[in-house]
C-alpha cells in the first residue's frame, strides 16, 4: 500500500475511493473498504482511503482532554493495510485546513488530484468547513464533476449501530464482547515494559508493567481482563489488570496497566508487546490482606482459563 503524505506527490489516471476518520476501522468501515475493492474490479482502477491527522477534535478543541482513540496513526495505517487497499492518503488536519468547504474539498482532492470514478462513504459521514457537506451534497457534486457515489447502511449488531463513538464507549465501560464484534478484532493495545514494583514477583504472579505507546490511546475501564499477549511474535495467554492496585499501595497512584504471562518467565523488559482483550472478569477491589488477593487471583486465572477453552 502506498502512504501519502503529500497530495503534491500523488497521482492518479482513475480511482474509487473514500473519506473518513477510520477510528479502529470498525467492521462498518471493512464493509466500506470491501466495497471499494469490488468497484476496483469492476472499473479497473486502484482504491484511495483518505483519511485526517490528527484527529479534528485534537485541533479544533485543543482544552477537551476527554477523547482517546481506538487507533493510532500507525494501527490504522497497518489495518487499513491489511484491507487490501492501495492507496492511504493521510491529510495533516490543521485550522487552517478546516476552513475548506465541501465543494473545494471534492473539486481538488476528489477530482483534480485523484480522478474519482466513484466514492463510497459511511451511513453517517459529513465533510468540508463545519461538517456542511452530507451524502446530498456529494451527490449534487458527483452530478456536476461526472462522478458516482453512494452510501453505506450502517452495521448493526445487537440493534445497536457499528460507529467509533459507540464503540469507545463500550470500551470505556469494559464491554469487550461487544467491542470486539463490532471491530472484527479483538481491541488491542501496544506499549513498552517497564520497571514496576515487582510486587506481583513476591506473590507468584510476576506481571510485565506496560507504558502505551500513545497517550492518545483509549484503556479499557479499571478492572481485570482476559487477555492475549504478544511477544517477539508468539502469542501467550494472560491476565491483566488496569487500575491504581489498592491492595498493594497506600496512597492512590495513577493507573497502571499490568499483565500476568501464563506459563512465561523470559525478561522482557524493554521490549514492546501488544494485549489483545478478550473478556471483562471483575472490577478492580482493595482486599483487607495480601493473601486475599492472592487467593482472588487464584480463582481470576481459572475463570479466564475456562473462558478461553470455551
Amino acid at each position: 500500500m502506498n502512504i501519502c503524505r503529500d497530495i503534491s506527490l500523488f497521482h492518479s489516471q482513475s480511482a474509487v475511493a473514500t473519506i473518513g476518520i477510520f477510528d479502529g476501522v470498525h467492521t462498518g468501515h471493512q464493509l466500506i473498504l470491501k466495497r471499494l475493492r469490488e468497484l476496483a474490479s469492476v472499473y479497473q482502477c486502484e482504491t484511495v482511503v483518505i483519511t485526517l491527522w490528527p484527529h479534528p477534535r485534537f485541533v479544533l478543541q485543543p482544552d477537551n482532554n476527554e477523547l482517546r482513540l481506538l487507533t493510532t496513526l500507525d494501527e490504522k495505517i497497518e489495518i487499513i493495510r491489511n484491507q487490501g487497499i492501495d492507496h492511504l492518503m493521510i491529510i495533516p488536519f490543521s485550522k487552517e485546513f478546516s476552513l475548506t468547504t465541501y465543494e473545494e474539498f471534492i473539486r481538488f482532492y476528489l477530482v483534480e488530484r485523484i480522478k474519482v470514478r466513484h466514492v463510497v462513504v459511511g451511513y453517517n459521514h459529513h465533510f468540508g468547513k463545519d461538517r456542511q457537506g452530507t451524502f446530498e451534497s456529494l451527490l449534487q457534486s458527483s452530478a456536476k464533476y461526472g462522478f458516482s457515489a453512494e452510501r453505506m447502511s450502517p452495521v448493526l449488531i445487537h440493534n445497536s449501530d457499528v460507529s467509533s463513538s459507540v464503540i469507545r464507549r463500550n470500551i470505556a465501560n469494559g464491554n469487550m464482547v461487544f467491542s470486539n464484534e463490532a471491530l472484527g478484532y479483538r481491541y488491542f493495545i501496544q506499549g513498552q515494559v517497564v520497571s514496576g514494583s515487582r510486587m506481583g514477583r513476591k506473590i507468584g504472579y510476576p506481571t510485565a508493567n506496560i507504558a502505551v505507546n500513545d497517550a492518545q490511546k483509549l484503556i479499557p475501564r479499571n478492572g481485570v481482563y482476559a487477555v492475549d499477549v504478544l511477544v517477539e511474535g508468539k502469542s501467550w495467554k494472560g491476565m491483566a489488570n488496569i487500575g491504581i492496585r489498592p491492595t498493594i499501595e497506600s496512597q492512590v497512584h495513577e493507573q497502571t496497566i499490568e499483565v500476568n504471562i501464563f506459563d512465561f518467565s523470559d525478561d522482557i523488559y524493554g521490549k514492546s508487546i501488544t494485549v489483545f482483550f478478550k473478556d471483562r472478569i471483575r472490577n478492580e477491589i482493595k482486599f483487607a490482606s495480601v493473601n486475599n488477593l492472592i487467593k482472588q487471583l487464584d480463582l481470576d486465572k481459572k475463570e479466564i482459563m475456562a473462558r478461553f477453552n470455551d
